[in-house]
């Protein structure tokens, strides 16, 4: 199960798959690719896709988890899983470098829908976050015109064309013991 690093592994994890995908010439091989937070929503840059995680959920997808059990037989609450929803937006300085900039950045996202575990310790090899069995998938999620409107309150004026994605299903370990139940398993009923 994931750890504590799992959601700044995962966010690594968009910015170098981005970057490892930018073409090696034409007008995108010099795209940046940046994690933002809110106040960087100020400045207009050149040629950049900005990754910004906007909300956290728990996920209602796989809810009900089992205990995890560790390689010393202690058992610990079962992990929180999380869905992560980010704000993909291009940055540029003319329009039809910076539409062209988000069909390329959609098209990688869509053609790359799973991140192994392998791929998203990568980017925290000191730490791997994430188990061998692992993965998280990144889904398109269309948000309403009001909710897009609330997401861009933090860079007024500066509203840009934007895709939001969700990360599904980032399990957090927890580090708290269950309880021993007692005792020994029933052998026959008396």
């Amino acid at each position: 199960m994931a750890s504590d690093h799992a959601i700044s592994a995962l966010s690594l994890a968009l910015r170098g798959l981005l970057l490892d995908a930018r073409p090696k010439t034409g007008e995108l091989n010099d795209t940046a690719v940046e994690l933002y937070l809110p106040e960087n929503f100020k400045a207009t840059p050149p040629l950049t896709v900005s990754i910004f995680l906007y909300r956290t959920t728990v996920s209602t997808a796989r809810r009900n988890l089992p205990p995890k059990i560790a390689a010393d037989g202690k058992k610990y609450r079962p992990p929180l899983p999380l869905d992560l929803h980010y704000l993909i937006t291009p940055w540029a300085r003319k329009p039809e470098t910076q539409q062209i900039l988000l069909a390329w950045t959609m098209r990688v996202l869509d053609d790359t829908p799973t991140l192994s575990s392998g791929y998203l310790n990568s980017f925290d090899p000191n730490n791997e976050p994430f188990g061998p069995e692992e993965t998280v998938d990144l889904v398109y999620e269309p948000v309403s015109i009001q909710d897009m409107l609330a997401i861009w309150e933090v860079g007024k004026p500066n509203i840009q064309p934007s895709a939001t994605y969700v990360a599904r299903v980032v399990p957090i370990d927890s580090r708290v013991l269950m309880p021993d139940p007692g005792g020994r398993p029933v052998q026959t009923r008396v």
